[in-house]
């Protein structure tokens, strides 16, 4: 991945934040097979300075890949890809129905136990 994100621009013209660019960016190499599940990514400060872009920009960008299942932080290991963009849809509505099911007054117990009824 490191030499496909070597042609990856972030356009500060946009009304996206860079960030969410960053993101965005990534998703499209692994949906589009240039990240497969267990590769390793560039270091953040890498993939920083070929975007030019701050690194926290980029730790961010990376955070949010990781909470929608697409990345897996290991320590001493780097960031690996964990999942396809599929597991990362599926974990974004996972988490919209529990905040929905907490906002109806349904714990996640409850949760569980209502899905495991309808499927």
């Amino acid at each position: 991945m490191a030499s496909t994100m070597l042609g990856v621009k972030v356009d500060r013209d946009e009304p996206v934040e860079l960030h969410e660019q960053v993101a965005a960016e990534i998703r499209r190499a692994i949906a589009d097979g240039e990240a497969n599940p267990g590769e390793r990514l560039p270091p953040a400060r890498d993939l920083a300075a070929v975007l030019d872009v701050n690194t926290n920009t980029v730790l961010r960008a990376l955070r949010a890949l990781r909470d929608e299942g697409l990345l897996e932080f290991r320590r001493g290991r780097g960031i690996t890809v964990a999942g396809t963009p599929e597991r990362g849809a599926l974990v974004a509505r996972a988490r919209e129905l529990v905040l929905f099911a907490r906002r109806q007054g349904y714990r996640v117990d409850e949760l569980i136990q209502i899905i495991d009824e309808v499927g």
